[in-house]
This record gives structure tokens, sequence and C-alpha cells, in this order.
């Protein structure tokens, strides 16, 4: 069986400056700083996406370009989706089951609370319970769910995947 990973990643730190609406805007200082962590933490645990699906919102543009500059080389092109901004948990879901068969690693970069809500109804009763606990509680910016399946992405829906780890990287 091919196994898959999917990775549903909350953008970083965004800042809320006047007058700018909420699909433009930028990273905070700290969501600079914060960003490449989750790339880093990404290559340590050899969690190397062959395939980014992001939100077309600038914030979550911003983090995959950190996340990108700390994969280098091995980083894929990512898609800009702009359905996944304000997508509710089945069309988050849908847009995965779109994902082709022959990626094994995928990267979904997005926003609260979907992220939360989908690894949630993903996770199956065989998930680390640490992790599904810390994911339920709270889902802070760059929080990252790891979710593991031998079903192709078509087939996701509910409690079909094997939350591994859940963890917000962060600069040491």
């Amino acid at each position: 069986m091919h196994s898959r990973k999917l990775i549903l990643m909350r953008h970083a730190k965004a800042d809320y400056p006047l007058g700018v609406a909420d699909h433009d805007r930028p990273l905070a200082a700290r969501g600079h700083r914060e960003a490449p962590s989750a790339g880093a933490w990404m290559v340590e645990n050899d969690l190397i996406p062959d395939y980014i699906l992001c939100s077309d919102a600038l914030r979550a543009r911003s983090t995959c370009a950190w996340v990108l500059s700390e994969l280098g080389e091995k980083g894929p092109t990512p898609y800009v989706d702009s359905r996944i901004y304000g997508a509710g948990v089945a069309q988050l879901c849908s847009i995965i089951n779109e994902v082709p068969d022959t990626v094994s690693n995928l990267l979904v970069i997005g926003h609260q609370p979907v992220l939360q809500e989908l690894a949630l109804r993903l996770a199956s009763v065989e998930s680390d319970e640490e992790a599904v606990y810390e994911l339920a509680m709270n889902y802070p910016t760059l929080g990252t769910s790891v979710l593991e399946t031998s079903l192709p992405y078509s087939h996701l829906d509910s409690r079909d995947a094997r939350v591994t780890h859940f963890v917000a990287p962060r600069p040491r």
C-alpha cells in the first residue's frame, strides 16, 4: 500500500493594518521571523511535500514563500488556489480530493478554523491521542497537523487518516 502524508499548515502570524481587506493582510514581523521555522521543521522531519496547495491570501502566500526558502531545491512549485480562502471543511476536503494519486506528501497552507476542523474530521481512531488533543485545543499560527493514510486523496472524507504530529514550529 502506498502511504500518503497530508500536512495541514496554518499561515504565520499576520498583521492587521487599517484599511486593508482581510484577504490582503500581510505577515506581521513575528510571522516573517517564525515562518522559516515551519520549513526547517519539515526538512528535519523528512516531510518534504511533492505538492503544495496554498490559499491565495497574501499571508498564506508569504508563509509558503518562507517555507519554500527552507525546502530549497526539494520544494515544489506551489499551486495557489483561490477556493481555499474562505472554504468550509467540506469544500477544503473536496479540493484535496482533486489531488492526483501520484502525490505522496501534500502540504496545504490555509486558515483557521477550517484546518483544525478538517484535521479533526479526518482523524482516525489510530491517531496519536496527544497530537489530536493538542490540535483540538488550539491551532495557533503555523500550527501544523500531519496525517497519514493509505487511501488516495480522492477517497478522503471522514476518519480516514491517522494524525501523527501536531506542532507549531518556532525559531530556536
